[in-house]
């Protein structure tokens, strides 16, 4: 079992967004963590990765809590986030370094496993270009390239497909699919439900701090009462009605 969250209340100043959630995701799974905006997608995220504390309830990484273990805790986790998060001064390669170093590995071995990952994503050529001469859509993938220079045992992944083109979205969706097969946890927010459909084992319906359901698709349409319906169908069917409501 790589990630457990059981019973998590959590939120801002003593006041709940999460409410009593619990889910797993296990070695090799992809899980996608679906909601609307302002459902606790983010909450979830900041609270797994450690930036916010629970009120109530324990996350568990490799069966270690963050309080047992910062350091090793924290170093099994590679993120992508919604927004890229890139330092000013420092050049494509110098991020790919300084990655390398907060995770263990070296420069040379830094570089050596992000070569076919610049490859890739079409980013060969400017290892010596800093932020301010990319696009949002070339900062998002020096993030991806920079997550996956690691070897965690949680990928979170927020938001991943904003601002890629459509050769950068297909070559991620492989790189993830690839990533699982080798044993990896991944957890997916995402609002692009085909490809989340398409890619993900399970998923986590969450709304107003609470998790509404989850499981397969297979099983989302059992509980939704809708054979055949996609994600999106049932995202929608729910998305129109006045919250989500039991």
């Amino acid at each position: 079992m790589s990630l457990t969250v059981n019973n998590v209340t959590g939120g801002y100043s003593r006041i709940p967004v999460l409410k009593d959630i619990s889910f797993t995701i296990n070695d090799g799974e992809l899980i996608g963590l679906i909601g609307l905006n302002g459902a606790g997608k983010s909450t979830t995220i900041r609270h797994i990765m450690g930036l916010m504390e629970p009120f109530a309830g324990e996350i568990k990484l490799d069966g270690k809590s963050l309080n047992e273990a910062p350091e090793e805790y924290r170093r099994k986790i590679g993120f992508i986030p919604e927004t890229p998060l890139l330092y000013d001064e420092l050049t494509l390669r110098e991020h790919i370094e300084i990655t390398g170093m907060a995770f263990g590995v070296g420069k040379d071995e830094a570089m050596k496993r992000a070569e076919p990952l610049l490859s890739m994503f079409r980013l060969d050529g400017r290892l010596e270009w800093f932020p301010s001469d990319f696009s949002k859509g070339m900062k998002q993938k020096v993030m991806i390239v920079c997550a996956f220079i690691i070897d965690p045992s949680l990928y979170i992944i927020d938001e991943p497909f904003l601002g890629l083109d459509p050769l950068a979205i297909r070559d991620l969706i492989n790189l993830i699919v690839e990533k699982k097969t080798q044993g990896a946890s991944i957890l997916m927010s995402t609002h692009v439900l085909a490809n989340a459909e398409r890619i993900c084992d399970r998923f986590i319906i969450i709304d107003q701090g609470i998790i509404y359901a989850q499981g397969t698709l297979e099983e989302l349409r059992l509980h939704f009462n809708s054979p055949g319906a996609s994600l999106d169908d049932m995202y929608t069917r729910l998305a129109d009605r006045e919250g989500f409501t039991q």
